[in-house]
C-alpha cells in the first residue's frame, strides 16, 4: 500500500505573529517557517504504518512557493520515500488544496491519504473533508488512534461526549489530532540521505485545477489588547466592581 501525506509549511508555532502595518497580511520576512504540527503527526503515523509492514511507500506532498522545497526535504529526512512539490506562488485555499490532492491521488493511486486535521495558519479544518467528498471515499477526522487490518482502517477519534471508534474501508482519508503520536527527531545522517531522495516538481497550472478565489480576505487586524486588570480586597469589592461595569 502507498500512503500519501500532506505536509504544509506555516509560520512556526513559537513565533509571535505580527500583522503588516497596511493590514494586508502577516509579516513573514525573516520569520521562522516550519512544518504544520498536525502534518508532522500525519507523516509520523504514515512512517509507523510502513515500519509495521502495512505500507510499502510513503509519499509526502506540499503546495507552496519554490522555496518550500527545503521544507519538503525535512519530510524526506523524517523518512518519506519521495516528495511531490506543487509550486504555487499565492495562497491556496482549502478547496483548491483538496482539488490538487485529488489530482495527485489520480496519479499516485494511494491506499490511504493522511492529512493534519488543520493548519495552524488559517485553522480552516476543511481540506481533508473536502478531499474525501471529491474523491468519493470514506473519511475519519481527528484521529487519536489508527490501526489497519484486512483493508479496514479503525480510527479512534475524540468527540464532545468522549471517544468514538470508526471502521472505514480503504482507500480513505484520515486527518490527525495531536494525541495520535509524537513525531520523531530528525538526525543529521537522515538530513544527508534526504538530499538524494527523489522530489518531483509540478506547477499548479499544469494540473488544470480550478483555483478561483472562493474566499477573499478584506483585511487583517491584530487582536485587541487586553486591558490592565484590577486588584480587589474581598468579595464585596469584587461584586461592587462587576456591578459598576454592568456585568451583574
Amino acid at each position: 500500500m502507498k500512503i500519501l501525506v500532506g505536509f504544509k509549511r506555516v509560520v512556526d508555532y513559537n513565533v509571535r505573529i505580527q500583522v503588516k502595518p497596511d493590514g494586508t497580511g502577516v509579516v513573514t520576512d525573516g520569520v521562522k517557517l516550519s512544518a504544520n504540527p498536525f502534518d508532522e503527526i500525519a507523516l509520523e503515523e504514515a512512517l509507523r504504518l510502513r515500519e509495521k509492514g502495512l505500507a510499502d511507500e510513503v509519499v509526502v506532498a506540499t503546495i507552496g512557493p519554490a522555496d518550500a522545497a527545503a521544507h519538503l526535504r525535512n519530510g524526506l529526512a523524517m523518512g518519506a520515500n519521495r516528495a511531490i512539490h506543487v509550486v504555487a506562488d499565492g495562497p491556496v485555499q482549502p478547496l483548491t488544496g483538496a482539488r490538487v490532492f485529488l489530482k495527485l491521488i489520480e496519479q499516485e493511486q494511494p491506499g490511504l491519504v493522511i492529512l493534519g486535521k488543520q493548519a495552524i495558519d488559517d485553522d480552516a479544518n476543511q481540506t481533508g473533508q473536502m478531499l474525501a467528498t471529491l474523491w468519493g471515499r470514506p473519511q475519519a477526522t481527528f484521529a487519536s488512534a489508527l490501526t489497519i487490518a484486512d483493508g479496514i482502517a479503525t480510527v479512534t477519534r475524540e468527540v464532545d461526549a468522549g471517544l468514538e471508534t470508526l471502521a472505514i474501508e480503504l482507500p480513505a482519508v484520515v486527518t490527525t489530532d495531536l494525541r495520535l503520536n509524537e513525531p520523531r527527531f530528525i538526525k543529521l545522517p537522515d538530513i544527508m540521505k534526504a538530499k538524494s531522495k527523489p522530489m518531483a516538481t509540478v506547477a499548479l497550472a499544469e494540473l488544470a485545477v480550478e483555483s478561483g478565489p472562493d474566499l477573499r480576505t478584506l483585511a487583517y487586524a491584530p487582536p485587541a489588547k487586553r486591558s490592565k486588570g484590577i486588584m480587589v480586597k474581598d468579595v464585596p469589592e469584587l461584586v461592587a466592581a462587576l456591578r459598576g461595569r454592568g456585568l451583574i
